[in-house]
């Protein structure tokens, strides 16, 4: 999963980033509105983490732009600000969820796997494909009931693949799904990734689409 941290305190927003990136999160971190607002026009993100306080535009009004634009982005806002007031104010423009600082890293961690949960329309944290189960929480799969050990970025790759399966996605879509800007990417990553995914799951599962991309077949 790819997030986009929105955030002007150095010190926090490094701590965060290193720690969202050593539990195998692609981070992109931003210090204001206005890169956080050209950022999004040009890559793809799965969920914002979004502070209030920010020079020039401040957290609630960039939100309040961003749905006035229809753009549907999870957004879950990290602030100091933790009156009712200002709480009912973010989730009324829009915010999926709020979480006042100081917080623990691990309920940070768990708000934003049940609102990508919830977007997803998942009532588990687990993600069904015929006979595999992937958990979202323990980043495991298993097919028809067998454990197949893969590693992180495995794991997020077939993720992307389940959630849009049986359309061809890019080379690109699927390098801005797993990477962020700092992640040291060679320019065959990708297809590394894919041929030791295709060796652990059924044969023909992921199909090539010649100058288009890659898909996910039905079960074989």
């Amino acid at each position: 999963m790819r997030l986009l941290l929105v955030e002007d305190d150095v010190q926090l927003g490094a701590v965060l980033q290193t720690h969202l990136q050593q539990s195998g999160y692609a981070v992109d971190w931003l210090k204001s509105a206005e890169q956080a607002k050209t950022a999004l026009e040009l890559e793809h993100f799965d969920l914002m983490l979004l502070d209030i306080t920010l020079p020039g535009m401040d957290g609630f009004q960039f939100l309040k732009a961003l749905r006035e634009q229809s753009i549907d982005l999870p957004v879950i806002v990290l602030t100091a600000r933790d009156k009712v007031e200002d709480r009912v104010k973010g989730l009324e423009l829009g915010a999926d969820d709020y979480l006042p600082k100081p917080f623990d890293f691990a309920e940070l961690e768990a708000r934003i796997k049940a609102v990508f949960r919830r977007r997803q329309g998942f009532a588990s944290n687990q993600l069904t494909y015929g006979d595999w189960v992937l958990d979202l929480a323990h980043h495991q799969l298993t097919i028809a009931g067998k454990p197949v050990e893969l590693t992180q970025k495995e794991f997020e790759l077939l993720k992307v693949f389940v959630e849009k399966a049986g359309r061809v996605l890019s080379k690109r879509f699927l390098e801005e799904c797993l990477y962020s800007w700092s992640d040291s990417v060679s320019s065959n990553s990708l297809e590394v990734h894919i041929h030791h995914l295709r060796k652990k799951l059924p044969k023909g599962a992921i199909k090539t689409v010649r100058g288009l991309g890659y898909q996910l077949q039905g079960i074989i």
